[in-house]
Order: structure tokens, then sequence, then C-alpha cells
């Protein structure tokens, strides 16, 4: 065994323990940081496979902004970690049955249904390899013989994103905010209201204390 196949070995296996961990980890700021360390890894591999344009772009994409900012929100939401297991496992089985059916269709995909007639783009995307242009052959391939793969990825990143704002936008019980539509068909008697009082009467003169009249009286 060489050491780039060694590297790969070692990369991989720290891969995959990190992304085992994400799922696992009780606490999501620690599943955050060890999905920054997935990242790193797979950057990692990228290097060896020679596909540098992938290993920057998983670096200062991700790693750099998308990661960071995750982690920041992460930490800002102050999450109540006890509450969310409540019903963790009311909620299993039908969770269960979804990752199953995903599953599945992403095995079908990968597994051939999405390669495309003919040698054309493979043949393509080496050319430009061979002149140079990674970035180029990366195109073609994604763009061709890969184009069902980067859909179901950009759907997972919109699901992702969605359920980011939908997390962002929970409403709080000390956050004070105005109606804008009872704001605008407010009526000037829903502002103000008189209300009727007595009329305030003089205080009553302050009483002589009872001992000290006493203590007069004796001789």
């Amino acid at each position: 065994m060489d050491v780039k196949t060694g590297f790969f070995y070692l990369f991989s296996v720290v891969l995959l323990f990190a992304a085992f961990r994400v799922i696992t980890a009780r606490n999501p700021v620690h599943a955050v940081l060890y999905l920054m360390l997935a990242f790193s890894q797979a950057a990692a591999v990228w290097l060896l496979l020679k596909a540098e344009f992938l290993a920057i772009a998983l670096v200062l994409v991700y790693l750099g902004a998308v990661m960071v900012l995750f982690l920041f929100v992460v930490m800002m939401l102050d999450l109540n970690i006890d509450s969310l297991r409540q019903g963790f496992w009311k909620h299993f089985p039908l969770a269960a049955l979804i990752g199953v059916v995903i599953a599945l269709e992403m095995a079908y995909v990968l597994m051939g249904g999405f390669r495309l007639q003919g040698a054309a783009p493979v043949e393509m995307a080496q050319a430009a390899a061979a002149q140079g242009s990674n970035t180029k052959a990366l195109g073609l391939l994604l763009y061709s013989e890969y184009v069902y793969p980067v859909q179901i990825a950009a759907v997972i990143l919109v699901v992702a994103m969605i359920a980011a704002i939908a997390l962002t936008l929970r409403q709080r019980k000390d956050t004070k905010f105005v109606n804008v539509k009872d704001q605008v068909h407010v009526k000037a008697a829903d502002r103000m209201s008189v209300v009727k009082l007595a009329a305030t009467l003089p205080p009553p003169p302050p009483a002589a204390p009872v001992a000290d009249a006493e203590a007069e009286k004796k001789p």
C-alpha cells in the first residue's frame, strides 16, 4: 500500500466517523462541528482524486461561509433539547419510512438510472481534462451524464434552506410586534377612553393622640 492509498483510507475513516456523529450527536453545536470536520475530510479526498476545483469550492463555500453561518445560527437559536426529544419516538416510524424511501430513490438513481446513452459527454470531458481545464470537464459531466444527481442535491439544499428559515422565524413569547392590519383599521375611540371619577375630597384633619391627652390630665 502506497502513501496515497494510506491517506485515502485515513481521510475516509475520519469522514465516515464524522458523518455518523453528525446524526448521533445530542448537542446541535457538536453536530455542526462534526459536519465541518466531514467537509474538510471530503475536501482532502477530492485533492487526492486531483479534483482541485471541488476541494477548494468545498473549503471556501461550505467551511468558510455556510457552515460558519449554520454554527452561529444554531448557537443563537437557544434550542431546548429536552422539548425537542419529547416526540422523537412518536414520529420515528414515519421518519424511518421516509428515510428508507429517499435511500432507495437515491440508490436507484446512482446505480445507473441517470446514465445517458452514448459516451459523448465522457469523451468531451476527457478531452477538456487533457487540455488542462478540470473545471470545464467537471461542468460537462455534471450537466450531461450526472444531471439527475445534481438536481437531487439542489432539492436537498433547498429543503435545508427552508428548514433553516422556518427555525429562525419561530414565534417567541418574549417578542413584541404590532399587527399592521389592526393598526391601519384602528379608530380614535379605540385609542382613548374617558373614565368618570368621583370628586377629590380634602384629607381629614389629623386626630390628637389619645396617650398624650391622658398624660396631660395627670398631676
